[in-house]
C-alpha cells in the first residue's frame, strides 16, 4: 500500500476499487485522493447514473459481482467508495 493510501484512510480493497472506478471513468482524480465515506454521486464525486451503469459493468468484470439496476439497496450500496467495497468483498467470487 502506497504511503498516500495510508494517510487517506483507504484499505487496499477500497484503493483496488478506487483505482477501478478511476480507470474505468477516466477520472481525472488520483484513487488515493477519493474520500472513501465521500458520495460516489451529486456533491461528492458528482457521478451520474450512466457513470452507475458503467462502474457496475466494471465490478462485474473485475470481481463476479452482480449489480443490478432494479435492487432497492443500489443507494446504498454505490453511496459511498466505502459501502461499494463493503458490498463487492461480501459478494465477490474472486
Amino acid at each position: 500500500m502506497t504511503p498516500t493510501a495510508i494517510a487517506s484512510g483507504l484499505t487496499p480493497q477500497e484503493l483496488d476499487v478506487a483505482r477501478l472506478i478511476v480507470s474505468a471513468l477516466s477520472l481525472e482524480v488520483a484513487p488515493e485522493a477519493i474520500e472513501p465515506e465521500a458520495p460516489l454521486f451529486n456533491e461528492g464525486l458528482g457521478l451520474d447514473s450512466i457513470d452507475a451503469l458503467e462502474m457496475a459493468l466494471a465490478v462485474s468484470k473485475a470481481y463476479d459481482v452482480k449489480l443490478r439496476s432494479d435492487d432497492e439497496r443500489n443507494h446504498r450500496i454505490f453511496a459511498s467508495l466505502r459501502s461499494l467495497t463493503a458490498h463487492i468483498e461480501k459478494h465477490r467470487t474472486r
